[in-house]
């Protein structure tokens, strides 16, 4: 399902309803939530850190993009809750962008300044879980919002993939 952003950016946010089966939910969410596994797994990953500063965890994310575009960067924070909904256990993790004067911006890479993510994880009654994810970034710079929603249209399926295959050699690099 794709929504206009407000700001007439030419933009989508997305909202993704998927499944992953044989991967429990909290398998799903840990995995999510280990930046240094992620490192391993992500192919577009560059940089990627947790620092603490004025008393908040804040992330650093530099993801490769293809040439000819610049690499672009987040400086963001996020927060996992697990959740009890009427017996049902639930993940809940929520991450926006923040501007941190500890994280300049760096010369040849573009600030992501506009990103916001909502993402739930619940078992899906079997060995599996649903995931439903609620995302928007503005990578800035020069792309066609066209080729940024086509990317974002191709790319969801396939981190859905990479996920579930992140999920799977979880224990064996654990």
């Amino acid at each position: 399902l794709f929504i206009p952003f407000p700001q007439q950016s030419g933009l989508y946010e997305y909202k993704i309803f998927g499944g992953l089966a044989d991967i429990p939910p909290k398998l799903c969410a840990d995995v999510y939530m280990d930046l240094d596994f992620r490192k391993k797994w992500d192919q577009y990953v560059k940089e990627l850190y947790e620092e603490t500063h004025d008393g908040e965890k804040v992330i650093y994310w530099e993801v490769k993009y293809p040439f000819p575009l610049s690499n672009r960067d987040y400086v963001y924070i996020r927060e996992c809750r697990e959740m009890d909904v009427d017996g049902r256990k639930i993940w809940v993790v929520l991450a926006k962008s923040v501007a941190v004067p500890q994280c300049p911006e760096k010369p040849g890479i573009i600030r992501v300044k506009s990103y916001k993510q909502s993402l739930v994880i619940e078992s899906d009654g079997k060995a599996g879980c649903k995931v439903y994810m609620y995302y928007f970034d503005n990578p800035g710079g020069m792309i066609p919002s066209w080729l940024v929603n086509w990317a974002a249209k191709s790319g969801v399926p396939a981190f859905l993939k990479d996920i579930q295959k992140a999920c799977l050699n979880y224990s064996k690099s654990t």
